[in-house]
């Protein structure tokens, strides 16, 4: 018990470093180009996506901008409708909706809202494509980064950066285009008229899109983003991931091409490094399943072409389930999925119920500060004002009465006309009809109903303040 136990010192061992480089001295990751299939799908997609963003906002609807968040005015038009600060419920719906949805996708096929729709990855890519045809391909853009400066390099880093920035300016002004009319605001900033408070937000989110698809690019991803951090809590053994075959890629290494992998005591990766190269988070996925990646899918259209090229089998590089590469079957269908699939369909139809539902005349009852008063003919008053909303876009009439009001008798205008969007502010008083009230504080209730379509009405409750003793 009393020996010592002897101690060999050893020496550590350098961890392994890919044979080509992949991030420049500032960790800047340099992304090959490629072509593929998810490629194609992540173009289409995304172009779809980018007509609606920079095309809806030039529409009109009538005399107004087609979808428009007038905060001025607390309106919100999509097309023919027009929502409230009293419909923001449903705004509140459709984000869980939305949150529902990721939930779903992602038990399903892992991160692809990330790797395919997310803004972030989307603008990236722009940013990218734009590095491309003004520094050149990887390789050049790496001799590039490590050259000293020169005019060349100036010139070619100016180019990059003004395309940067005129892609951040029209992102920019764009989205303060769904808030403040896009035609004006154009025009104001062409010829150098905008407004502080349009300027500032402008030029705030300007600079947001250029830092973070310029500079900060995949840390965001890997730092900033929650997703990525609760991802793997929606993840089963039967998500489809991108992944990596290791039984059938391992042992990897360089062969010709007419050399059978397994006369070589080799499998069919060949190392040659394309999956890193492509990836714009600079991850192996080779090492499996990574926090960092986004999803993207661009190892996949990688490794197949060198599939093609080699004469093997695509799929060493695929989405596939971890039940799949453990050499059992993928269960697309399983409970987890169906009960996401399910409430996320309730939740749709709950809303789309809602909308068609969602009355389109508003009443809110506001008490006069005063408890009450006596009017001429000694009954007790109380005075309140009503804010009425006309939701549709065509003027309407409305008649205003009292809800089981044969107590009380309404006082004042009971009739009123309002134009498409308006809003009054009505005064009225309800008179107590009877001489001794049960109750000190009593509950009352206004309707307001549209003449021509009585199935339109609104009802709001507020309460009825008379002395006990008179």
């Amino acid at each position: 018990m009393s020996e010592r136990i002897p101690v060999q010192i050893i020496e550590p061992v350098a961890p392994f470093t890919a044979k080509v480089k992949v991030k420049s001295s500032d960790n800047m990751v340099f992304t090959r180009s490629f072509t593929g299939l998810f490629r194609n799908l992540r173009i289409s997609g995304a172009g779809v996506l980018f007509l609606l963003f920079f095309g809806t906002v030039w529409l009109d609807w009538g005399d107004r901008q087609a979808v428009l968040w007038d905060l001025a005015d607390s309106k919100f038009h999509v097309f023919g409708a027009t929502f409230w600060p009293q419909d923001f419920i449903l705004l509140s719906a459709i984000l869980i909706i939305c949150a529902f949805g990721l939930f779903a996708i992602t038990v399903f096929a892992g991160r692809v809202w990330c790797g395919y729709t997310c803004p972030q990855s989307s603008w990236t890519w722009i940013f990218m494509w734009v590095e491309k045809i003004t520094e050149g391909e990887r390789n050049q853009r790496i001799k590039l980064d490590a050259a000293p400066w020169g005019l060349n390099k100036l010139a070619r880093r100016s180019a990059k950066h003004t395309l940067w920035l005129a892609i951040s300016l029209i992102t920019s002004l764009t989205f303060v285009g769904y808030f403040t009319p896009i035609r004006p605001l154009a025009v104001e900033l062409l010829t150098l008229q905008m407004g502080g408070v349009s300027l500032f937000w402008v030029l705030f989110f300007a600079g947001a899109t250029y830092i973070n698809a310029g500079w900060l690019r995949e840390a965001v991803c890997m730092h900033m983003c929650p997703y990525a951090r609760f991802q793997s809590v929606m993840f089963d053994k039967d998500t489809l991931t991108v992944s990596y075959d290791a039984a059938r890629g391992e042992n990897r290494g360089p062969r010709k091409r007419d050399v059978a992998p397994a006369a070589v005591g080799l499998g069919d990766c060949i190392d040659c490094q394309m999956c890193v190269q492509v990836c714009p988070t600079g991850i192996d996925i080779r090492d499996g399943l990574q926090m960092e990646c986004i999803g993207c899918a661009a190892c996949i259209d990688a490794c197949d072409s060198i599939m093609d090229k080699m004469g093997y089998e695509r799929g060493l590089v695929g989405y596939t389930s971890e039940r799949q590469l453990q050499g059992g079957k993928t269960h697309l269908l399983r409970p987890r999925l169906i009960g996401y699939t399910a409430v996320l369909a309730v939740m749709i139809g709950a809303l789309v119920l809602a909308l068609v539902e969602r009355p389109m005349v508003s009443l809110d009852v506001s008490k006069d500060r005063g408890l009450f008063r006596e009017n001429s003919v000694g009954q007790i008053e109380n005075i309140y004002s009503l804010k009425i909303i006309n939701k549709t876009q065509q003027r309407q009439r409305y008649h205003l009465a009292l809800v089981d009001g044969a107590s009380f008798q309404l006082q004042g205008k009971t009739e009123v006309s309002l134009a498409a969007g308006e809003i009054i502010d009505l005064p009225v008083s309800v008179a107590m009809l009877a001489e001794h009230p049960d109750s000190s504080s009593q509950s009352i209730a206004f309707e307001v109903l549209d003449i021509a379509h009585p199935e339109v009405r609104s009802v709001a409750k507020s309460r009825f303040v008379a002395p006990l003793n008179r």
